[in-house]
């Protein structure tokens, strides 16, 4: 038990620090490698609330697939990050705003526990053991159910995540010419075609 105990705080403490250096550190890719070294520990975490399911899913999906996809796509970009960062007081209320409501929303999530005293019972309820039903089947089973919705607004989260990721790929840079098709058939004859009167004889 004990040494369960030391793990445990173990890998929550090189969680916690490696998350605030994610948002913390100036370099991006030294970021997307702390948030690689959050994502490890977080499953040795998993491992030890017995949900190994849950860690490997986390280290296979987002250590093996997203954070290393992150890590090419912020190297290949060559994002000029000054320039990003001076439109930091352009959208400084919309950022303080949705900073607003999340903390509306995690004063109405810890009030529900006053106004309801039997909700953290319900969430400390233990867990069936493991023979009478498997992991997946628990999950699956609670996910589908309980959490259906959040389950689908992550889906979303995720398709803005990539909408945003193409509209940084496909931003105008000098010296790169792109196709531009509304350009293209909304210009007119006397713009595309031109006529040159050529005298008989001065041909080339």
């Amino acid at each position: 038990m004990i040494i369960q105990t030391i793990a445990f705080y173990a890998f929550a403490a090189v969680t916690v620090a490696s998350a605030v250096m994610v948002i913390s550190a100036r370099n991006p890719v030294h970021s997307v490698l702390f948030l690689i070294l959050a994502f490890f520990n977080a499953a040795g975490l998993f491992v030890l609330m017995g949900a190994e399911f849950i860690a490997m899913i986390l280290v296979i999906v987002y250590v093996g697939a997203v954070a290393v996809l992150f890590l090419f796509v912020v190297m290949m970009l060559d994002i000029n990050f000054v320039e990003l960062r001076q439109g930091f007081l352009q959208y400084l209320p919309i950022g303080a705003l949705v900073g607003l409501v999340l903390l509306a929303e995690l004063v109405m999530i810890f009030g529900s526990w006053i106004v309801a005293p039997d909700s953290a019972d319900r969430a400390a309820s233990p867990t069936p053991l493991l023979t009478e039903t498997a992991n997946t089947n628990a999950l699956g089973q609670i996910l589908y159910t309980d959490y259906v919705y959040l389950f689908q607004v992550s889906g979303l989260i995720l398709l803005v995540a990539m909408i945003g990721a193409i509209v940084l790929t496909l931003r105008s840079r000098e010296g790169v010419k792109r196709q531009r098709i509304g350009a293209q058939i909304s210009r007119s004859r006397e713009d595309s075609v031109e006529i040159k009167h050529v005298e008989p004889g001065s041909g080339v």
